[in-house]
């Protein structure tokens, strides 16, 4: 690196810490999140990759990795928007339309607009090429009909990204497409999901006759099922790689605090335990820091990206257990409050309970060793009783013959 280029680093380094210092907050929900994008925007900090003409900053990878970097020393202010930004805009880069990027990026990259991701259905999960939601060509316009599931934030979007099936007569990885969804159009209808730990960022999302133009298509007609497995390959490191810009332990930091407070920092098994979280958690940071400097090389995502995403979820096994052992039956029940509650016994037991959905969110473990196995370590891979069937002949998942469900 140049002198020169050494120093716009340094300086660039600096502008970030004094914007974060100012703007960087605990505990932002999601307006003070959007807040902070819009800001971000405004002083030329978001979307550093990305071209100007976009919406985004034009900068270089270097001084992407050094916004990263910054900003692990602040509170973390863009886990709202790991969807929107990680999986939904890098799509809208990589298969977008000109018009389609002048128009839907800006927006999105400056969080002035949230978007979600459309694939899962009722019958259609870990294997999501059995979709039963369609599209239909009318004359200028798609007609959508079908239903979605675990839609992340979907009542809070602007946007989706979803994909449907356009050719119900080519086996079923073939004739699936992808498209661009306002969320407020009509035929939209969203319900939240009530979890266990209290929240609503799930939904079920339906679609009843839902018209939108043809240029709403996102990348070629029929090659959707390609397209969604780039983008799930995002989804993977987005979501395996959060928190990523530098080495950090959150989960040994959170227990190491609770074997504080039960006075259990002293027992051997104790400290084996959190200097095993400890360790895991670095190797996976490394991990995710490798993949996310492959991206900035020019990288495609592959499924490298599973291993990030899984051993996340490991990690989160081995948290839930530890953290079960140190806050003993208060880790399950206590007295009043609810999972709403903000009382410590209350909080462990809302982290407990929301770290299964490591195990699924993004993929199951299941799915990500499966993927590792075959595009990773080239093992022989499953047989497979549908390749080169139709899929209208096929009987899967919620597949309906003569209007009756089979």
């Amino acid at each position: 690196m140049s002198v020169a280029a050494a120093e716009e680093l340094t300086e660039f380094r600096i502008q970030v810490r004094s914007f974060l210092a100012d703007n960087a907050v605990a505990g932002a929900d999601m307006a003070a999140s959007k807040n902070f994008h819009i800001k971000r925007s405004e002083a030329g900090l978001a979307g550093i990759r990305y071209a100007t003409e976009y919406g985004g900053a034009g900068l270089s990878a270097a001084h992407d990795r050094a916004y990263q970097e910054e900003a692990a020393a602040f509170p973390p202010m863009g886990f709202s928007f790991v969807i929107s930004h990680g999986m939904c805009l890098p799509m809208l880069n990589d298969f977008g339309t000109e018009d389609q990027k002048l128009r839907y990026m800006p927006d999105c990259i400056a969080g002035r607009t949230l978007w979600c991701q459309m694939f899962s259905e009722p019958g259609a999960g870990s294997d999501v090429a059995s979709l039963q939601t369609r599209a239909e060509r009318d004359g200028d316009e798609w007609i959508i009909n079908g239903q979605k599931v675990w839609t992340t934030r979907a009542h809070q979007s602007d946007y989706g990204i979803l994909i449907a099936r356009t050719d119900p007569a080519a086996v079923k990885h073939a004739g699936i497409s992808m498209f661009i969804v306002p969320m407020d159009h009509p035929g939209v209808e969203i319900r939240p999901i009530h979890q266990i730990d209290g929240r609503r960022e799930f939904n079920e999302v339906f679609f009843t006759d839902v018209n939108i133009p043809v240029d709403n298509l996102l990348g070629e007609l029929n090659n959707g099922w390609n397209q969604a497995t780039a983008m799930l390959m995002y989804e993977r490191v987005a979501i395996g790689g959060l928190g990523s810009g530098s080495i950090q332990q959150p989960n040994f930091d959170l227990l190491k605090g609770v074997a504080e407070q039960a006075d259990r920092l002293g027992d051997p098994v104790v400290r084996q335990d959190l200097t095993r979280i400890y360790a895991m958690e670095t190797t996976k940071a490394l991990l995710s820091m490798r993949t996310k400097a492959e991206m900035k090389a020019g990288k495609a995502p592959g499924p490298g990206g599973s291993l990030g995403k899984l051993f996340g979820s490991v990690i989160q096994w081995r948290m839930r257990e530890i953290l079960m052992n140190l806050a003993g039956p208060g880790s399950q029940a206590w007295p009043g409050g609810g999972y709403e509650s903000s009382e410590p016994a209350s909080w462990q037991a809302k982290q407990t309970i929301g770290s299964f959905s490591a195990s699924i969110a993004g993929g199951t473990d299941e799915i990500q060793r499966n993927i590792i196995g075959d595009r990773v370590l080239g093992l022989p891979r499953d047989i497979s009783v549908d390749r080169g069937v139709p899929f209208n002949e096929l009987k899967v998942g919620t597949q309906r013959d003569n209007d009756r469900e089979v």
